[in-house]
């Protein structure tokens, strides 16, 4: 029995990030196949409603995930230490100045494209829309931050560690990412659109990562996540073009890289123990 149980779980042993990932993965477009199913069969558009409800579907994939197999992996203390980090808010208050990065960048945008562009970016404020962004960043970062980047970590430094787990959570976004901005659906502009997503999110991953490294705070994670999806919902300008929504995101994606690419090379690496 104890060989067979072995060979059950030598695989997520040996690749435990990318063990996350397909079982995340499966989880989430399953779920979010379920939403749209009597539609997709029926040969329907999806209204936005469905693509809306959708999203909140998938947030099972990475919360069950990162628990299953921290779990499985790391047994009761990993657990612990899981929910500990989800609960450590003791650190200096120097750090809560993530919380104002993707605000302070998504308005340096769209105010510079409103001045320099077109007025038609001027930022929204749609304050309601702050709270879209508590279930996503409460939920996901228990598997993104809390399970899948420190094992990242045990083989890459930061940066690429980062990116990689920034890809891979822009991509799980795909089967929404047409509901996702103001201009949707995008039309021909999606694949622009999915690039400059994808290029923001695996950013903004590298500049949790870069916080995280110092404070071992999944709790900060889930809280920057929180910032960055209620910034984009409150602020994105409601009368754009698809094509303008891509572009301002695409800028966008180049200024969180900036702001990453910086504090990187400002700040040296700190090694601390993954599992803490």
């Amino acid at each position: 029995m104890a060989v067979k149980e072995s060979s059950n779980y030598s695989f997520p042993r040996k690749h435990p990030a990318l063990s996350y990932f397909l079982l995340t993965f499966t989880i989430s477009w399953t779920a979010a196949f379920l939403v749209a199913a009597s539609k997709l069969l029926q040969g329907q558009p999806l209204p936005k409603l469905t693509g809306i409800l959708m999203f909140p579907a998938m947030l099972l994939g990475p919360s069950f995930a990162g628990i299953f197999l921290t779990r499985r992996l790391d047994g009761r203390d990993g657990s612990r230490n899981l929910f500990a980090r989800m609960r450590h808010f003791r650190f200096p208050l120097r750090w809560y100045s993530a919380l104002l990065m993707a605000p302070a960048m998504v308005l340096g945008v769209l105010y510079g494209l409103k001045i320099f562009v077109s007025p038609i970016y001027a930022p929204n404020r749609f304050w309601l829309g702050v709270t879209f962004g508590i279930l996503a960043g409460f939920l996901e970062e228990i598997g993104w931050t809390g399970f899948a980047y420190p094992k990242l970590r045990q083989r890459f430094a930061v940066l690429p560690a980062a990116a990689i787990l920034g890809l891979f959570w822009g991509l799980w976004h795909a089967p929404v990412i047409d509901f996702l901005g103001a201009a949707s659906p995008h039309g021909k502009a999606l694949p622009a659109f999915f690039a400059a997503f994808a290029a923001a999110m695996a950013a903004m991953r590298v500049l949790i990562a870069w916080f995280y490294e110092r404070t071992r705070s999944v709790a900060l994670a889930q809280l920057v996540h929180i910032s960055s999806t209620g910034a984009l919902v409150v602020f994105s300008p409601a009368a754009v073009t698809p094509a303008q929504e891509a572009a301002w995101y695409a800028l966008y994606a180049v200024a969180l890289w900036a702001l990453a690419i910086t504090l990187l090379l400002a700040s040296p690496t700190v090694n601390l123990p993954q599992n803490s």
